[in-house]
Formats: structure tokens, C-alpha cells, sequence
């Protein structure tokens, strides 16, 4: 048989056939649920820590931003090293993927598997290889939203 056969084309069908039916069901509505809750609970936490920096270390609403989320990223790199984000992260999907303390968490994984690679070629590379392209993506995203901010008001009006 030669690729691209119309044996081969058979065979793939019934492979994926087999797969299909073996396949354990994904519960899609019961994992968007709780990644839904989860991140609405990590967002929770953050705005409690804000609420704290504010009631207790007398900052303004902007000014406890930044040790707020200095301070989800602490926890989740800690709770990395520890090797308990990623047992939580199993359970809850995608809600703790998309607050500040995934990306934390996807950094300081990066860091720890290359730690025997050295600090140069083995954390920082692979540190940028997740933070490069949310770096770029941020800064073309800025640059274009800072070109629509000036050029939409002259063209309106």
C-alpha cells in the first residue's frame, strides 16, 4: 500500500472510529461551571487583599492595585514550589489558567524544570519562552489600542 491509498484513508476512518468509542465523555458544561467559579473565586481573593491593602495599609483604591497582584503572584509561585498549584490547577481547569496567578504559576514552572540548566540558558530562557509572547502580544495590543485612542477622535469628530 502505497500513502494516500484509498486502504489508507479506510484505515484512518476506522482508527478514528475505534478512538471515538473509546473515549471517555468529557463533562464540558460541568468543567466551564467550575472554572467559571473557580476564577471568580481567585478573583474574589484578589479583591479581598486589595480590600486589606486599603483597610488596613491605608491606600486608595489604585494604589493597592499593584501590591495586590505583587501578592497573587507571590502566592502562587509559592504554592508552585510547593507543588500544590498544579494539583489545584488539575481540579479546577481553566479558572486558574486565566487570572495573574497562571501566567505566575506557568513562570515559575518554566523556572523550576530548568533550574538544572543553569540561570541563563536554563530559568531565563525558559522563562521568556512563556513570558515572550505575552509580552509581544501585550505590547502590540497596546500599540494598536493607543493608535484607534488617537485616530478615532479626529475621525468622529
Amino acid at each position: 500500500m502505497s500513502v494516500g491509498t484509498p486502504d489508507d484513508k479506510r484505515l484512518q476512518k476506522e482508527y478514528q472510529m475505534v478512538v471515538k468509542r473509546h473515549r471517555p465523555p468529557v463533562p464540558a458544561a460541568r468543567n466551564a461551571l467550575r472554572a467559571f467559579v473557580v476564577g471568580g473565586l481567585v478573583c474574589d481573593l484578589g479583591q479581598f487583599i486589595q480590600y486589606l491593602y486599603m483597610r488596613v495599609g491605608g491606600f486608595d483604591r489604585e494604589a493597592a492595585a499593584n501590591p495586590t497582584a505583587a501578592t497573587l503572584v507571590f502566592v502562587a509561585i509559592l504554592l508552585t514550589g510547593l507543588g500544590l498549584y498544579d494539583r489545584f490547577a488539575q481540579w479546577a481547569g481553566a479558572g486558574s489558567a486565566v487570572p495573574i496567578t497562571g501566567f505566575a504559576n506557568a513562570m515559575s514552572s518554566s523556572a523550576i524544570e530548568a533550574k538544572s540548566e543553569g540561570l541563563v540558558l536554563g530559568v531565563g530562557a525558559n522563562m521568556f519562552k512563556v513570558a515572550g509572547p505575552v509580552i509581544v502580544f501585550g505590547v502590540v495590543a497596546a500599540f494598536f489600542v493607543t493608535l484607534i485612542r488617537a485616530v478615532l477622535p479626529r475621525i468622529l469628530g
